[in-house]
């Protein structure tokens, strides 16, 4: 039994052979030090991935985390001259370790600068076959090696978008249960009964339709099929109010959607309490159409019957899968 450890990697996602890896030094310490290095320009955010490793590990006092920037890599060396970076630094900042463990070719030059014994873990990943790399390509396909603290951050977010009437919320529910998954519903329609509503109640229905899409992320299957979205919500303002808040510009940027999907108008006008806009839907089409446009947001138009609909939208989504 070592009095202390390390394992170190970038963990750009953690992942379960991440945790394999881990649990199998754990067993062999006293004390395990697990180091995250980060640079400013990694793909998924240091601070993500921070949120991740505490949330994970907040249960496990033998284990102690360190979040370390990057400095001392250089990408130029060969292996053998850039793991005597790494030892300098390891030897500098963790000095009382007296063993690390890896899966990676690194573990035998890194040992040798060291003075260190590496203790290699499922060196060919039979064990648990994936790296972060290819979940970043794919995460879907390998979503079973994502742990459920990281799943959210991966989840494809699809909007139905376009005006009244275009069958976006049965589209919705109807993907939702073709892919056994979640949906957001329109939250305007809990909040007004009618369009006499002013600046107070279109901001508090933006704000409400994005705490609802973030709540409904933490439980999707690895899809998420949203009614509306905030983009909408200033084209109702604007039209209705002359004016568009500030904030639904600020709230637009806190979610991004991978695919937009643009609701054709070929369909039956069926009128409510809240539409009242049905001898405008060339305009409001072509409103909605503008908004993606000049916001460079590509779209997949989508039309036809129901069934039509629904098999354009379900073609495209299984790309990702």
């Amino acid at each position: 039994m070592y009095k202390k450890g390390l394992v170190f990697g970038k963990y750009m996602p953690i992942h379960k052979g991440h945790l394999a890896l881990i649990d199998f030094a754990a067993q062999q310490c006293e004390r395990l030090v697990v180091s995250m290095s980060f640079t400013p320009h990694d793909p998924i955010a240091p601070s993500v991935r921070q949120a991740w490793l505490t949330q994970i590990f907040a249960d496990r006092p033998q284990i102690e985390l360190a979040f370390e920037l990057d400095d001392f890599h250089d990408e130029g060396l060969p292996l053998f001259e850039a793991t005597k970076l790494w030892a300098t630094f390891i030897k500098r900042r963790f000095p009382d370790v007296e063993t690390f463990f890896c899966s990676e070719d690194y573990g035998a030059p890194l040992s040798f600068h060291l003075g260190l014994p590496c203790i290699l873990f499922d060196k060919p990943r039979s064990a648990v076959p994936i790296s972060a790399t290819r979940i970043r390509s794919a995460p879907l396909r390998y979503w079973d090696f994502i742990p459920s603290v990281v799943q959210p951050y991966f989840v494809k977010k699809v909007c139905l978008f376009g005006p009244e009437s275009t069958g976006k919320t049965t589209l919705a529910q109807d993907l939702a249960h073709y892919f056994d998954t979640e949906w957001v519903h329109e939250v305007a329609r809990d909040i007004l009964t009618n369009n006499d509503f002013g600046i107070d109640e279109i901001i508090h229905i933006g704000k409400t339709q994005t705490e609802l899409l973030k709540h409904k992320t933490l439980t999707a299957n690895k899809l998420l099929f949203c009614d509306t979205d905030v983009i909408t919500t200033q084209i109702y303002s604007k039209h209705y109010l002359h004016t568009v808040p500030e904030v639904l510009f600020d709230l637009e940027k806190e979610v991004q959607y991978d695919l937009y999907c643009l609701l054709d108008i070929d369909t039956p006008w069926i009128a409510d309490d809240l539409r009242d806009l049905g001898d405008r839907r060339q305009e409001m089409y072509a409103c909605f159409q503008a908004a993606l446009e000049e916001r460079r947001i590509p779209y997949l138009k989508v039309s036809g019957d129901w069934a039509q609909r629904k098999a354009q939208v379900v073609e495209a989504v299984e790309k990702w899968l």
